[in-house]
């Protein structure tokens, strides 16, 4: 064996060694942090959405669109008939939104066992409220080094849970599916999705004035990623 073979070996190892280190690692804030730098590895993406809105004031189709997300926030809808921007207050749909950028307390509780795989359990308290998020909760597949599932509590907004489904792109941490539930008394649906359902104002006010949470859920499958192209911020630039 030459010593230019022995030398890319023991490089490789060195790099597997260094995997193994943050998967095993037991530490939760390591295991924090090692999540948040596989997730804002992702500079940019694009890729085509179908999203299902299921709530009981309104009856809308799935809606077929394309997705742009540049980090850490900007976010684009783009479908036939129009374009609709996330408005301010609506429903964050990357987790970027719940991933502290200070130096936040990770708290980890009592492993789990979902979908037949071992679920680590993280509670996230940041260190400020600027992101206004009070706390996050994370389920984290302990092998995939993913999570699976999110709870995250904010300051003006209420508590919106998602829960992910991962396939081709799981080592960017990008899933093909994401659920979120959510009080609609809270939060704000997309303007694009709402928009062509006026009709319905009469009753959303009816539902407002219920007593009650009002729940939701939407699902939002993602197909044809295209990651880390250097997107342009021009995209992003578009009046509501």
């Amino acid at each position: 064996m030459s010593k230019w073979i022995r030398i890319a070996m023991l490089f490789l190892l060195v790099l597997l060694a260094t995997d193994q280190v943050c998967a095993k690692e037991k530490d939760a804030a390591e295991l924090y942090r090692c999540i948040r730098e596989k997730i804002l590895s992702v500079n940019d993406y694009v890729a085509d959405v179908k999203m299902k809105v299921d709530v009981s004031f309104m009856r809308i189709p799935v809606m077929s669109a394309k997705m742009y997300f540049k980090s850490p926030s900007k976010i684009r809808l783009e479908r036939k008939g129009g374009i609709s921007i996330l408005p301010k207050n609506s429903i964050n749909l990357t987790l970027n939104s719940v991933l502290m950028e200070t130096n936040p307390t990770v708290i980890e509780m009592k492993s789990e066992t979902i979908r037949g795989r071992k679920v680590r359990i993280l509670k996230v308290i940041p260190d400020n409220d600027q992101s206004g998020i009070v706390l996050t909760k994370l389920w984290i597949d302990d092998e995939q080094q993913i999570p699976i599932k999110i709870e995250t509590t904010t300051i003006n907004n209420g508590t919106v849970k998602m829960e992910l489904v991962y396939g081709k792109y799981i080592k960017y941490a990008l899933p093909d599916k994401i659920t979120f539930y959510m009080d609609l008394k809270d939060y704000k649906l997309p303007k694009g999705v709402t928009m062509d359902y006026e009709s319905n104002e009469t009753e959303l006010k009816k539902q407002e004035k219920t007593e009650g949470p009002q729940k939701g859920k939407i699902e939002i499958i993602y197909t044809a990623y295209k990651i880390n192209t250097g997107l342009s911020n021009d995209i992003f630039n578009v009046k509501e």
